[in-house]
């Protein structure tokens, strides 16, 4: 077998290994995010093909949440984008509102959209940090895929939980 089939072969046994351990988490992390479980299943199969094409020099879980944020954050942007040019052509917009569900459905629906606007209002780095924290992540790793340091990342994710605390009281208030 020639050397670069054997490292081919390498590589893909040890993405098959991050997949194993790595994709359900990536995928809730993306759910988390986008609010879009589907979307969220493409962007962690895309994260994983990227790994095959191009392996991280780095720690590759860290890496692959930082590939997923970043498709993401792509995504959110040409969504954006769409919006705003079926608005100036004046098409009207679809409607993505669930058809009435049971009270308790539609209370847990609200719930959540009030988390999701608390974590959008996060910084990105925040809202990363939180998300991969959750996942059962470790402060290197998040470091990693924030960019910034081990000693940081307690810091930086305390602060978080109060900005995300605060919104969700101010959230609340509002529905008194």
């Amino acid at each position: 077998m020639p050397a670069s089939e054997a490292e081919g072969d390498a590589r893909a046994g040890g993405a098959a290994e991050l997949f194993r351990l790595h994709h359900e988490g990536l995928r809730r992390f993306l759910v988390r995010y986008t609010g879009d479980a589907d979307l969220a299943a493409d962007m962690a199969q895309e994260a994983f093909v990227r790994l095959l094409e191009r392996p991280p020099r780095e720690h590759a879980p860290a890496w692959l949440f930082r590939v997923a944020l970043n498709l993401a954050r792509d995504r959110a942007r040409v969504a954006a984008r769409r919006r705003v040019l079926l608005r100036s052509a004046g098409e009207r917009l679809p409607s993505a509102d669930p058809a009435p569900q049971p009270d308790a459905l539609l209370e847990a629906q609200r719930r959540r959209r009030k988390v999701e606007r608390a974590l959008a209002a996060l910084s990105p780095k925040e809202r990363m940090a939180l998300l991969m924290r959750e996942e059962g992540f470790a402060q290197r790793e998040i470091a990693l895929a924030v960019g910034t340091t081990t000693q940081s990342v307690g810091t930086l994710t305390a602060r978080a939980l109060r900005k995300l605390a605060a919104r969700l009281e101010e959230e609340r208030g509002v529905d008194r």
